[in-house]
């Protein structure tokens, strides 16, 4: 009888460390079905929002949102995004900042909301991961998620109608709700088999080593339970 796994991430499109982690999970993953092929993992993205309070219509790049909106030095800006990038291009990943539209992100998570109802979550957030941070694509843009959207395997017409479903932006309140309750206040955030929370984009090795303990800690588990 195989095992199973389950993984609940929460993460934001606009989040480079939720790219880099959303990958490095992934490698997690494979090292671990490497020594266990017999470990299979249920994994579902959850919404979260960092600034929410980024206007629908705001139009400028990372740096003038964290120049303007965060007062941060510019400087400083500059130095952290060159650094981000470079520690991306070591994972395989393409960050362009200078072409990074800096947007509200409610809409996008609609999409995965709706995405996970179709079957289709994780290809569409890797889509939208690599549009936002490599491409400068808008993710508060209809058409732009539609289109993007569609490359990844929705209709795009459920997807324009998906950014005025009232039940999908409640899906999204939930995710944020929930990540509260759970005392979350950054991520990437994982939830493995919905007791033990690893924060951060940690190392591939690092997520094969939390999925080797919870396998560890059923096993003795069960164990217990055969001699109680």
């Amino acid at each position: 009888m195989n095992e199973k796994i389950r993984v609940d991430i929460w993460s934001d499109i606009a989040c480079p460390w939720c790219y880099i982690g959303k990958h490095r999970f992934e490698a997690g993953v494979a090292a671990l079905r490497k020594r266990r092929p017999d470990v299979e993992f249920e994994v579902e993205s959850h919404s979260y929002e960092l600034a929410p309070d980024t206007p629908l219509d705001f139009a400028g790049s990372e740096v003038d949102f964290l120049v303007r909106h965060k007062g941060m030095p510019a400087a400083q800006v500059e130095q952290m995004l060159g650094q981000m990038t470079a520690l991306a291009a070591s994972e395989g990943i393409e960050f362009d900042f200078d072409r990074v539209k800096h947007a509200n992100t409610a809409r996008a998570h609609r999409v995965l909301h709706l995405a996970k109802r179709e079957g289709v979550q994780q290809a569409v957030q890797e889509r939208l991961f690599r549009a936002y941070f490599a491409e400068g694509e808008d993710m508060s843009d209809p058409d732009t998620l539609a289109r993007l959207g569609a490359e990844a395997g929705l209709d795009p017409d459920a997807v324009r109608a998906a950014l005025d479903d009232d039940e999908l932006g409640s899906a999204v309140e939930a995710d944020i709700t929930r990540a509260r309750m759970l005392g979350v206040t950054g991520v990437p955030f994982f939830l493995i088999d919905q007791k033990y929370g690893v924060s951060g984009a940690q190392t591939a090795d690092a997520f094969a080593g939390a999925f080797e303990q919870v396998l560890g800690l059923r096993e003795a588990e069960a164990a217990g339970a055969a001699t109680a």
